[in-house]
């Protein structure tokens, strides 16, 4: 607030020159690494933010005792592999994982009900290890076709024997 001419201010109490900002300068969005797009960047092991994905890891975790495991798998690889499925499905629409999105991920992958003798061989060492290696994490999320995503569970379920289209290894 102003203060009148008539109030006696004392020298130390005045504004100093040296307290005042300096113009700021002409700005150019010229570095490195700036974004010049209005959307972030998509593509190959980008991945897709969501909302409330730490909610979305506890509903991908009730599936724990319904998945059929075999030989050389973990339940953590399965549980990370499939999340990250689920939680890129939700995101690409922009909003937070339901339940549905990780029944959709388990059963893409072959965990729920009976799946091709073939997936399964291919899944095992595609998943093993992926709960602690973040690059393959992406590459297991980055694995399901647009056309996949767009489907609902029992779609995939009656699509599971064509799964090599709706995977891309």
């Amino acid at each position: 607030m102003t203060q009148p001419d008539y109030v006696p201010v004392r020298p130390s109490d005045r504004v100093r020159p040296s307290e005042r900002l300096e113009s700021p300068r002409p700005w150019r969005q010229d570095r490195p690494a700036e974004l010049t797009e209005l959307s972030p960047p998509r593509g190959e092991r980008f991945g897709v933010a969501g909302p409330d994905l730490g909610y979305g890891l506890k509903l991908a975790k009730r599936f724990e005792d319904r998945l059929a495991l075999f030989r050389g798998e973990r339940f953590e690889d399965a549980l990370v592999g499939c999340f990250a499925c689920g939680a890129r499905r939700a995101a690409s629409v922009g909003r937070a994982p339901v339940v549905g999105d990780f029944e959709w991920a388990y059963t893409l992958w072959g965990y729920l009900g009976s799946p091709p003798s073939d997936l399964v061989s291919t899944r095992v060492p595609v998943l093993r290890g992926v709960a602690h290696d973040y690059w393959q994490q992406r590459r297991v999320a980055d694995a399901p076709t647009a056309e996949a995503l767009a489907m609902t569970p029992a779609q995939v379920a009656e699509r599971i024997g064509e799964w090599r289209s709706l995977l891309r290894l």
